[in-house]
């Protein structure tokens, strides 16, 4: 009986030892089992993730200059646990907080001792940041100040978030919390516990993410001002040399609302652009374009998609995703041309009834491409982030405004052109009929002729005989206004709508578009203008969407007043479409991306079937404005004609005035031997005189166009470049 049992316990146990066996084999030979999957799983779970930066494209001009790109730049950051040092609300926190413990008086040496330490430190780091930056001391202390009253704001707004969350001030933002403004929330706050201490108590006893970070004090600007900053912040704790990724305006203030800038990704449509995209959504602290240039609504082209290392709990790779560049954009704007124009029309002697508002918009004929478009005042995209309060403020100067596409002017006179086709293609005038313009007051309801109002007693029938080309040479609103009124109000709207006007002019193409890493398209905020009786209406999309305009309108329409509103961008384009004898294009903004060639085609354009003969009493018109005596723009242009004439070039214009406002426009084109042509709109808010407050910006203007080669031929041109 023993030795059976023997036997038998002998018999199990190589059972049980040739399982095992078989298990260890499986566990060795088969590493894709399911145990060492299970394994695997384990090890990546109890892994790392880490996400790598992701990089903006840039924006570049149409010959490659850089507009906007990334540029590592180094701070002197400071934690908040050293700058906290510097608020008094932390100082009786601490202070308290000692005088509760069981030997007060110890505890309280202990802390005096330790703010008086910290106090000497941080006014030994103000002084030697004020030094490197070559700044007063007080400018480093009021940033360390700011820091401590944002986080502080950011622990009060939390203590009345937890402590009220009830408030009915939640649903007034849709529970948006991030929405709520901080005052909203304060009110509330000192509303429902009106007692200071209270409210203080409470904010003691919460703890925000921003307590724990480091925060930037000073830019670095200079190699030498990394290396000193080096030395003397070696061995101190609590401050750190720290480079990070920003974004960088070479060109400054140079086209800086079209352009645009970026800013902190918080607001809610920012967060949703991307939400669905883990490597692309924004992680805090994060960028994103501001509206409304460039960097905004090409946002989902420039952005690029973040990288991501996955390692297991031995450190070992087991996953690797890399960095996916934002696509670069790429403009027509000419820079240097751009930046020209500024320093040109900022510095002008111009007229003491001038605002600081003006704008200048020029277009390559040829190819509809924008070659500038400038607003002033500007700002400096490389300070906006900082100055953005003071510039949103400024009521007077408006600067974030683009005035080229985002502000309304009646056009005045320069619009009498597209006028005048309307009133010869539909039959109502001949170039040689004669409206007369004598030298007397004008009807009740009527505009009075410019002339007549500068020259009390003359008219321009004194100068010739008021025909076709003379009313445009001469900008008689008596000829303009009485053909306006012969007009059929939808036909003239319709010529209006033709050449551009109602409508938006800047679009994104479709290639861009179809380039865009989300489905939300980002369009320019922009103005479409008015050709219709009353108010700006909703966004106008097609002629059927145009609002009625009054028959007794039309007489104020016919010299670019009443309710009729443009834009620069408009005024241009419809000078481009003149130029182009009737042809009409969109502007181009967007000349092609990286990693996207060839996609550009050159539109041929809508023909608006403007005869040829209405077109010669157009041009003929438009010259004379310019070249011959008793042109509005003839005693600005006359004194540079001789050189035009040398370089090849002629001109085509339009002066302008309007009331109630006053601005003074320019609006024409220029033509070489050739066939380059490009065409130009400029707008003085407050000028009194077309003539004398614009037509000798866009006479230098042009000049400036010959200069950097897109007309004619220079005589100032280096012949080396």
């Amino acid at each position: 009986m023993y030795n059976r049992r023997v036997t038998i316990f002998v018999v199990f146990s190589i059972l049980l030892l040739l399982v095992c066996l078989v298990r260890l084999g499986q566990m060795q030979l088969l590493g894709a089992s399911a145990v060492q999957q299970e394994i695997d799983e384990l090890k990546r779970r109890m892994g790392r993730t880490k996400q790598i930066s992701t990089v903006r494209g840039d924006i570049l001009d149409r010959k490659g200059n850089v507009l906007a790109t990334e540029k590592a730049r180094f701070h002197v950051y400071i934690n908040y646990t050293l700058s906290s040092y510097l608020d008094d609300r932390i100082k009786r926190i601490m202070l308290d907080k000692a005088a509760k413990q069981s030997d007060p008086q110890a505890a309280l040496t202990k802390v005096k001792d330790k703010i008086h330490d910290r106090d000497e430190q941080l006014q030994r780091i103000i002084n030697v940041c004020a030094q490197l930056e070559g700044a007063d001391p007080a400018i480093v202390t009021n940033r360390i100040q700011k820091i401590n009253d944002l986080v502080w704001d950011g622990r009060m707004f939390q203590a009345w978030r937890y402590n009220f969350s009830n408030s009915e001030v939640f649903g007034q933002y849709d529970h948006q919390v991030e929405s709520i403004p901080f005052s909203v929330a304060m009110a509330d706050f000192e509303a429902k516990e009106p007692d200071h201490e209270k409210r203080f108590e409470l904010a003691t006893k919460i703890d925000i993410a921003e307590m724990h970070i480091d925060w930037p004090l000073l830019e670095l600007k200079t190699d030498d001002d990394i290396f000193a900053a080096q030395l003397e912040f070696m061995d101190t704790d609590g401050i750190q040399i720290l480079p990070n990724e920003d974004r960088f305006y070479p060109y400054g203030s140079a086209a800086a609302q079209t352009i645009g800038w970026v800013g902190s990704a918080s607001q809610e449509r920012d967060k949703a652009l991307f939400k669905d995209d883990r490597l692309l959504r924004y992680l805090d602290g994060e960028l994103c374009g501001r509206e409304d240039g460039v960097e905004y609504v090409c946002e989902a082209i420039l952005r690029g998609r973040r990288g991501q290392v996955s390692s297991d709990i031995d450190g070992q790779l087991m996953d690797q995703k890399p960095i996916e560049e934002g696509c670069d954009v790429q403009l027509t704007l000419d820079v240097e041309l751009q930046q020209a124009i500024e320093d040109y029309l900022a510095s002008y002697d111009h007229d003491p009834n001038c605002g600081p508002g003006m704008s200048a918009v020029v277009i390559e004929v040829a190819t509809s491409e924008i070659l500038a478009l400038v607003s002033l005042p500007n700002y400096d995209l490389n300070r906006v982030r900082y100055d953005y309060d003071d510039l949103a403020k400024d009521k007077t100067n408006k600067p974030l405004i683009n005035r080229a596409i985002n502000e309304r002017y009646p056009p005045g006179s320069v619009v009498k052109p597209v006028i005048l086709i309307a009133g010869l293609e539909s039959g109502q005038i001949t170039p040689d009929d004669v409206i007369s313009c004598p030298p007397q007051a004008a009807p009740t309801n009527w505009p009075n002729c410019w002339i007549y109002r500068r020259y009390r007693g003359v008219g321009h029938d004194s100068q010739w005989t008021n025909n076709a080309r003379n009313a445009i040479r001469g900008s008689c609103n008596i000829y303009f206004s009485h053909l306006a009124d012969r007009i059929e109000p939808g036909v003239l709207q319709q010529w209006l709508f033709k050449f551009g006007y109602g409508r938006d002019a800047l679009f994104l193409p479709d290639w861009l578009i179809d380039a865009a890493k989300t489905d939300v398209v980002r369009h320019f905020d922009q103005l479409g203008g008015v050709i219709w009786s009353g108010y700006p209406r909703a966004r106008v999309h097609a002629f059927e969407d145009v609002p009625a305009l009054r028959e007794s309108d039309r007489r104020w329409f016919g010299i670019g007043q009443g309710d009729f509103r443009v834009t620069p961008l408009q005024v241009a384009n419809a000078m481009a479409a003149l130029a182009r004898e009737g042809v009409f294009k969109r502007p181009r903004l967007f000349k092609e991306i990286s990693n996207l060639k060839s996609q550009i085609s050159n539109s041929e354009g809508v023909d608006l079937g403007i005869s040829l003969a209405t077109l010669a009493v157009i041009y003929d018109g438009m010259s004379a404005v310019v070249n011959e005596y008793g042109g509005t723009a003839n005693n600005q242009f006359e004194p540079s004609l001789w050189l035009f004439k040398q370089q090849d070039v002629k001109i085509f214009g339009k002066t302008g005035s309007t009331e109630r406002p006053e601005h003074a426009w320019f609006g024409g084109f220029a033509q070489d031997g050739s066939g380059r042509k490009i065409a130009l709109a400029v707008i003085v808010e407050g000028g009194q005189h077309g003539s004398s407050d614009a037509a000798p910006l866009a006479r230098d203007i042009i000049q400036l166009c010959i200069d950097y080669g897109y007309l004619g031929k220079s005589l100032f041109a280096d012949p080396s470049s």
